[in-house]
């Protein structure tokens, strides 16, 4: 394999130094560049960098420097040239004058070094207003933070607020019609599974965040996992020197109250960063399922039943993160971070079935299955991180290694009576810990080889083990015995090499980045109980490429290539049973193949706001959760399974609107048709699809110190495999104030101000004939009072360490 790896890597940059070749009678013009520093010899960010004219001071064109202190120009007649640097802080700087002609076209600027300023500044305010949402070439960023929508309420609440983002009723996150996102958090993946992600994403508070990134078609450098792309959520990071944190506290009321709390803290000094968060809550919530269904026999006679369900819930959350950076050296930074959480998820469940043989008749016969499930979930992970950067030209070393172990435990239990007291009551008991450890290590290193040209390589291995453990009684004769039908252990060990290879030539008004990965991986599912072991190796190369051309200030494009891959969720491959009631239980499929998927994608942006997206995927093997019936027990189930294909077809337009200098609104709408086949599903066919859309616009409002937000969002119905889904539209609003110079804040929101939020669905599948009817809690009221305390000046940035990118599928609930 390694040799097989050596000779891709090798065609690769062979394949780069031809274009390069190719290109190099092309016109090149002039370029300046050069590096800002501090006496400290420490790279000065975001400082205003202009190109003067050396004959009468007259600027030519600016630009900001980069986080490495960075700055260039492109594009330079002939003439003599002085370069001047300006920034908060530190005394104005300027180069020797220096001159361009046709035999010099690059010129390096020699490091200018910035003294900091002798004057005081008794208060320095910074403004600055970021748009909403921003199209960048390789993704798009929703500025979270000072949304009044965002304090007070969830990840989850605000990522289904995200252009092309919907969530359904079991918590499975879309990305323009699509499942199969994976999530990470501060550019780390979770290892979660999908129910176990949408708990944290409720656990955590939507005032920690800054930004979410829509990353559709991720580069090589990037997990392969994902068909549908990434979804990046960055907390909030504090730039402030000195000491300093802020305080948060929310009050919520829908069908019962709730509240959060959160603290964050950060200390820097000199080369020295410190910081720590904690945040907690209380958040109760109703929820009702109603299902329809009708089953019918080998026979042909149907059975009707009727099953409603009140399932009240609480959700306790604690979630910490703490950590230091140290700039060992202007050139090497270091760090540690230590994040996690202990959180219960409590969940009772009062379900009433109806049995019937017609349609509207008396029952036949009734049952009341009424439950507890009380979970708790630990976790904690450790990250240490070097970055070193090898010179001022970009070269760059960077290694991460982590630790994370999850300890997840659940204790249900059923009770279920009958109408008929011939019947005796059915008592079950299902105790379910659940282990997870994950070691990673990673590298990354860049170098530009040319002027114009840039390589990444990199390499990273994952070993993620998972142990479930099913113990499952029921009462007979008035004692609680082990039942063998249900009780199990399943083990799963997964073991993942990957290396990378990433190459972006930068032409006149064009880049071009061509990367190759490759993942060799080894699985191993031993179902302890029945002796049965399920073990795979496999190789896969997941190629990828990019074009980016400008055709003027106002226009450019974007052309994408990449091929994905999906592992299935852990705990979609544990084949254990868990039961709702004797005609209503779930199963894993241990014998779940990877689904691989090819993405197509055009981006068009104008004057870098207006954006429009055309995009195609073809995915084969492709993942499912689907609800089928056994005829034999008339009980419906859900279980995961693999469709022969799915097709997706895309088409996404983001419009901002100044309306006036008070009121702006953000359009976004995404059109798309999924088609999916399959020849094997429960002895049927599927060959299915349907248009559909999704439409969300978000308007500010900024007047006599207030600022206010409207929200509002559709989903057209779709069609999503076997499930017919039924359209969703909700209207949330919000309003802020702030105090004291800005460090008290006070916001009021409402979400679902109509409460017609709703996740309704049918199924007409073979022998399934159901109908699911389910309304959670959604119209929710809170007030949230937030103040920022200690120093308030910004004087260097906190340096961005690097961070491992991990899977994002553990589970074992």
């Amino acid at each position: 394999m390694k040799t097989h790896l050596q000779k891709i890597l090798t065609l690769i940059i062979i394949c780069a130094g031809c274009l390069n070749t190719a290109f190099a009678q092309s016109t090149n013009p002039a370029k300046i560049k050069g590096v800002l520093s501090d006496t400290q010899s420490k790279p000065v960010d975001y400082a205003s960098v202009s190109l003067l004219n050396a004959k009468d001071s007259t600027t030519v064109i600016g630009t900001l420097s980069t986080e490495a202190g960075e700055y260039h120009f492109d594009n330079i007649k002939n003439g003599t040239y002085i370069v001047k640097a300006t920034v908060v802080g530190y005394e104005n700087v300027s180069s020797q004058s220096f001159t361009v002609n046709d035999s010099s076209k690059t010129i390096q600027v020699p490091v200018l070094k910035m003294k900091p300023s002798n004057r005081n500044l008794n208060t320095v305010v910074v403004t600055a207003t970021k748009p909403t949402i921003e199209h960048l070439a390789d993704k798009t960023v929703i500025n979270v933070a000072g949304s009044v929508l965002a304090t007070g309420n969830t990840a989850m609440d605000i990522l289904e607020r995200a252009p092309g983002v919907t969530v359904d009723k079991d918590d499975n996150i879309s990305l323009k019609g699509k499942q199969g996102v994976t999530v990470m958090i501060n550019d780390k993946l979770t290892y979660l599974s999908a129910s176990q992600l949408a708990t944290l994403l409720r656990s955590t508070d939507g005032g920690t965040i800054q930004s979410i990134e829509l990353i559709t078609n991720p580069s090589a450098k990037y997990d392969a996992a994902g068909n549908s792309g990434i979804i990046n959520i960055k907390l909030k990071k504090n730039k402030m020197s000195g000491t300093n944190g802020t305080v948060s506290v929310t009050g919520g009321l829908g069908t019962y109250a709730k509240s959060s709390e959160e603290f964050s803290i950060n200390h820097k000094e000199g080369n020295l960063n410190i910081f720590g968060n904690f945040s907690r809550g209380d958040i109760p919530q109703a929820r009702i399922i109603n299902i329809n269904r009708v089953v019918v026999d080998t026979a042909g006679k149907p059975t009707y039943f009727k099953q409603s369900s009140f399932m009240p819930s609480m959700n306790h959350y604690n979630n910490y993160s703490f950590g230091a950076d140290y700039d060992s050296s202007p050139k090497n930074t270091f760090g540690f971070a230590v994040n996690g959480y202990f959180n219960t998820y409590d969940q009772g469940n009062t379900n009433n079935t109806k049995i019937a043989s017609t349609p509207n008749g008396a029952p036949d016969s009734t049952q009341q299955t009424l439950s507890q499930v009380n979970q708790s979930y630990k976790n904690y992970t450790i990250d240490l991180n070097d970055t070193y950067k090898i010179d001022t030209l970009g070269q760059e070393l960077a290694f991460d290694v982590d630790y994370s172990k999850f300890n997840n435990n659940s204790n249900a239990n059923y009770n279920t009576f009958f109408s008929n007291p011939t019947e005796i009551p059915l008592y079950l008991r299902q105790i379910t810990p659940s282990t997870i450890d994950i070691r990673v290590a990673k590298v990354d290193y860049t170098k530009n080889l040319t002027k114009s040209l840039k390589l990444e390589v990199g390499g990273k291995y994952s070993d993620v083990k998972t142990d479930n453990d099913l113990n499952a009684t029921t009462k007979v004769n008035g004692q609680y015995v082990n039942d063998t039908t249900l009780t199990n252990r399943f083990i799963y060990d997964e073991k993942i090499s990957a290396g990378y290879v990433n190459l972006t030539k930068t032409y006149k008004n064009t880049s071009v980045e061509v990367g190759l990965r490759g993942e060799y991986t080894q699985s191993k599912g031993d179902l302890v109980t029945q002796d049965s072991i399920n073990q795979r190796k496999y190789f896969d190369l997941f190629p990828s490429a990019f074009l980016h051309h400008t055709f003027n200030d106002k226009n450019e494009i974007n052309l994408s290539y990449s091929r994905r891959v999906d592992r299935p969720d852990y705990s979609d491959l544990n084949p254990f049973v868990y039961y709702l009631d004797q005609y209503t239980y779930s199963e894993g499929n241990p014998f779940l193949r990877p689904q691989y998927t090819n993405n197509f994608e055009l981006n068009y942006t104008y004057n870098k706001s207006y954006n429009l997206s055309l995009s195609y995927s073809h995915t084969y093997d492709a993942i499912q959760q689907i609800i089928l019936t056994n005829d034999a027990t008339e009980a419906s189930y859900q279980t995961t399974v693999n469709l022969s294909s799915q097709n997706s077809y895309n088409a996404s337009l983001s419009i901002p609107v100044t309306v006036t200098k008070w009121w702006s609104i953000q359009f976004d709408a995404t059109a798309f048709y999924l088609k999916f086949k399959s020849d094997t599903l429960s002895g049927g066919m599927i060959n299915r699809g349907k248009l559909a859309y999704v439409a969300k616009a978000n308007q500010t409002f900024t007047f006599a110190g207030f600022k206010a937000e409207l929200f509002a969002n559709y989903q057209s119905p779709l069609t999503y495999g076997i499930y017919d889904i039924q359209a969703r539209y909700n209207v949330d609003a919000g309003i802020s104030h702030s105090f004291d110079n800005k460090k008290l804040n006070i916001k009021f929101s409402v979400s679902d101000i109509f409460n017609t939020q709703r996740n309704n669905l049918d199924i007409n599948y073979q022998s399934d004939d159901m109908q699911i009817r389910q309304k959670q809690e959604s119209r929710i009221a809170r007030l949230s009072l937030t103040y920022n305390f200690g120093n308030s000046s910004i004087k260097k940035r906190e340096h961005k360490t690097a961070m491992g990118e991990e899977g994002s599928r553990a589970g074992g609930q």
